[in-house]
């Protein structure tokens, strides 16, 4: 999953979630994935002897509300677990059709409680929130009652220790003995973060069992994508058959590019150029209902044939009526920058069917407006500046 701001990052499953979890000493109970419903029956054979033969199906999709959705339900033998599973694999949950299903250990639960770390983009730092209070949706709980969710600053540098984690359950509002039981807990999640390279771990609910137990009960895991160099078993962790297929095929190719639902396809280079750029389309087409297609970040080597692979994938979007080009140089100078669509148009020969409104400015600008000019291709139209070339790459897609 790639977020509009350019930054990428995965999104666990929550069986995935859990096997992290546990790989770092998180205290879980038993779990195994099914993709049928014989299958469901089979896990639930060896799980629920753990459990008295209870068992939770739980519908493995990312996003919440499944519970309320029917897509969370327990199972007393294995034979209710297979005909819950046939009932919950394949229903659609807000858009999500699932799957595949979870076979967690039926659990004797006590209290529910709630815990998150994230990143915290507004104060640069991480955020640890937590509450007495798990199990309901946290932002509820955020909005209505907000002295209910303590909210903690964790220094990247130190991270959640001992003190720290203490200093959590105390701001939450736990006795004692169950914060003492707590701390370790946390700690343990805080290795999850730091070493899986993750944005966002959440555990709602983290459970205090009937036997004074702390384990983590459901847990949600983002991964830092662009950390994925450091780590080889992150790949596995991918839901490539979820994956936009545009989206696949750009990131193939080494390309930031994200799908949007428009007419207008974007290429820049540098996050914020092409974020401007998204902003002024949209306000050009707003009249005429027309929109950005996707981010498309072609960063510093704006060469023939990585522009040639950006075009390939924004010209292989049907919904793609035109395409705006906003270039500006500086390290890659604009020349660079026509000589690469003049190779792009090249290489993709007759597939370039859609036309191209270019917009360079910065170092070298007149010679790459030259070399354009020069070309003179059917498709490419110049205009100097942002916003009339966004006017121009409006008007031609609502055309």
């Amino acid at each position: 999953m790639t977020r509009e701001d350019g930054n990428e990052s995965v999104d666990l499953f929550e069986y995935q979630a859990r096997d992290v979890f546990e790989k770092h000493g998180v205290p879980v109970l038993a779990g195994a994935v099914a993709t049928t419903a014989a299958e469901a029956r089979a896990a639930a054979e060896t799980i629920g002897a753990k459990s008295g033969g209870v068992t939770v199906v739980k519908a493995q999709v990312k996003t919440g509300g499944r519970g309320k959705a029917g897509g969370v339900k327990v199972a007393k033998s294995a034979d209710e677990a297979e005909q819950l599973a046939g009932d919950i694999l394949g229903m659609d949950i807000k858009g999500h059709t699932v799957h595949q299903v979870m076979i967690a250990q039926g659990a004797q639960i006590d209290e529910e409680y709630y815990f998150s770390v994230l990143l915290d983009r507004t104060n640069r730092t991480y955020l640890a929130m937590c509450s007495k209070e798990g199990g309901m949706e946290i932002e509820q709980l955020a909005v209505e009652r907000p002295e209910a969710l303590a909210r903690v600053a964790v220094d990247p540098n130190v991270g959640i220790d001992t003190a720290k984690a203490q200093e959590i359950v105390d701001e939450a509002g736990f006795d004692a003995e169950t914060g003492a039981k707590i701390v370790p807990v946390l700690e343990k999640l805080w290795l999850v973060y730091r070493d899986e390279d993750a944005t966002l771990v959440e555990v709602n609910p983290l459970v205090r069992t009937n036997d004074g137990d702390i384990v983590a009960l459901d847990g949600k895991v983002t991964l830092d994508e662009n950390a994925e160099f450091r780590h080889e078993d992150h790949a596995a962790l991918e839901d490539k058959a979820a994956a936009d297929p545009l989206e696949a095929k750009a990131k193939a190719k080494g390309l930031n590019y994200v799908k949007l639902d428009g007419q207008v396809g974007i290429i820049g280079n540098g996050a914020g150029l092409v974020m401007s750029t998204l902003d002024v389309v949209a306000y050009a087409g707003e009249k005429d209902g027309v929109k950005p297609a996707n981010f498309l970040d072609i960063g510093g080597g704006a060469n023939a044939q990585v522009m040639a692979d950006g075009l390939d994938v924004i010209l292989g979007d049907e919904q793609v009526r035109a395409v705006f080009v906003n270039v500006f140089g500086g390290i890659t100078a604009c020349d660079e920058v026509a000589n690469g669509i003049k190779g792009a148009l090249e290489i993709l020969g007759d597939h370039a069917t859609k036309p191209l409104v270019v917009r360079l400015d910065g170092n070298n600008v007149d010679q790459g407006r030259a070399i354009l000019n020069e070309l003179d291709h059917p498709l490419v139209t110049q205009v100097d500046t942002m916003d009339g070339a966004a006017a121009k790459a409006a008007e031609l897609a609502a055309n």
